[in-house]
């Protein structure tokens, strides 16, 4: 399983859960893979053990150092923007600083790390951010905030499309639902009341979204673009 040999991979937030996962399967691939980590030194140290993956540690939400981090790894062929926050609960009760931080990470670090990534990206190449199902549906209180950040990249998504689509630059989302990690874990608390909403009552797995990243970055993706690709087991349905 080679089908990634010799391509530039940058993943931003490669650490843990879908991340890391990610990180995983382009690197069995064959890819010279790169990924951004914020503060789990312990997490992105063992991935790149694991792997053979450059760490790099970078804060999404800080703009300047976000796009150093992108354009040090030069002519990408795959970018993959996977790091987010989740901030919930009663918007009347919330910090704005912290809806504020989401907002940066989760919007403004995806947009200007794709344009960072596009001016010196090889034709041909692949921009996939991970958004969520709740970009389409938010069935619980307390995740308005959160929910107008997925929802943004897919306007993001369409837009880029079509500016980068004459170079043969394909731009996508990937909208997992629940997926097993350690922000939200398949036997959490909240697990029971997110399987009742699914045709498939369990949490995916991070390999299951990777092999959808896979997909997309490959010689099969050539013609997918400004798409939102839904792994959820039904949760929207």
């Amino acid at each position: 399983m080679r089908d990634f040999a010799g391509k530039n991979v940058l993943i931003l937030g490669g650490s843990q859960g879908i991340g890391a996962a990610i990180v995983r399967r382009f690197s069995a691939a064959g890819a010279s893979v790169a990924f951004t980590y914020a503060g789990s030194h312990d997490a992105a140290d063992a991935i790149a053990a694991e792997t053979g993956a450059k760490a790099i540690q970078a804060n999404s939400a800080d703009r300047q150092a976000l796009i150093a981090t992108v354009a040090e790894r030069g002519a990408l062929d795959v970018l993959v923007v996977n790091a987010g926050t989740l901030v919930l609960g009663n918007p009347l009760d919330l910090d704005a600083d912290d809806i504020d931080r989401m907002i940066d990470v989760n919007i403004r670090a995806p947009y200007h790390a794709a344009v960072e990534a596009a001016r010196r990206m090889n034709d041909d190449g692949r921009i996939i951010v991970i958004g969520s199902v709740n970009g389409d549906r938010m069935p619980f209180a307390g995740g308005a905030a959160y929910a107008m950040t997925k929802a943004a990249l897919q306007g993001m998504v369409r837009g880029l499309a079509r500016d980068f689509g004459d170079r043969g630059i394909t731009v996508n989302s990937i909208q997992p639902g629940p997926t097993d990690s350690d922000m939200n874990p398949a036997e959490g608390p909240m697990a029971a009341m997110m399987h009742g909403f699914m045709a498939i009552k369990r949490h995916a797995r991070g390999d299951e979204i990777a092999e959808l990243a896979a997909y997309l970055a490959g010689p099969h993706g050539a013609m997918i673009t400004g798409s939102m690709q839904t792994i959820d087991g039904g949760f929207g349905a």
